[in-house]
């Protein structure tokens, strides 16, 4: 692994403790960290946001199943992808879990190379929504910041809207305009007008 990715964990739920260790171990041989739990409300004990990774889950399980844990993260935002373990007779269910935003499911018995060729893409997909999710909580900060004539400025902009256009349904110059736009500028940090509105894009509910 990346040095950058040392924090990323595999968190391998599995009521079979050969079951889990035979995944731990496998996933060692290529440097990727785990940590196993025996149930999935040992998991849900654990977990936090600030888990980085992604989860593995073995569908049939006493207490909470996998597809109950699965419902569980989803009311809790989880961000990680999340893998199911099936055997044959639970294909039907992982597909319900897909739908439900499961990541992939890997049917038992399944070989290694497969087993690691998901994780690893799973891992990569995790890394790509952790940084859509930083880069959302960076520029909601920033447009916390916006008084409420620049938010007024910057809406009237991204929709392609001139200076002097602005100024004149804001009832004010077209200076004020472009002192406002260059204020709106620096506290999104967007460095062009497609950079400015890719920020609105992101954050189009909140405007």
């Amino acid at each position: 692994m990346k040095a950058e990715d040392q924090n990323e964990v595999v968190y391998v739920v599995d009521d079979d403790p050969s079951a889990r260790e035979s995944l731990c171990w496998l996933l060692g041989t290529e440097g990727i960290a785990s940590q196993a739990f025996a149930s999935a409300q040992a998991f849900l004990e654990y977990w936090s946001s600030d888990c980085n990774g992604c989860i593995m889950v073995d569908i049939r399980m006493p207490g909470k199943s996998g597809l109950q844990l699965q419902e569980e993260l989803n009311a809790r935002h989880n961000l990680m992808p999340v893998i199911m373990l099936t055997g044959h007779a639970d294909v039907p269910v992982a597909i319900r879990a897909m739908k439900q935003g499961a990541y992939d499911f890997l049917e038992k018995p399944y070989a290694d190379e497969e087993l690691l060729t998901c994780v690893k893409t799973a891992l990569e997909l995790g890394r790509e929504i952790s940084d859509a999710e930083s880069e959302k909580n960076r520029v909601a900060g920033a447009l916390e910041n916006l008084t409420e004539r620049e938010r007024e400025v910057m809406c009237l902009v991204v929709e392609g809207n001139t200076n002097k256009v602005v100024a004149a349904q804001l009832g004010i110059s077209a200076k004020t305009v472009e002192i406002h736009r260059a204020r709106v500028m620096e506290k999104t940090a967007a460095r062009s007008l497609s950079e400015l509105v890719r920020i609105c894009l992101i954050l189009k509910d909140k405007l």
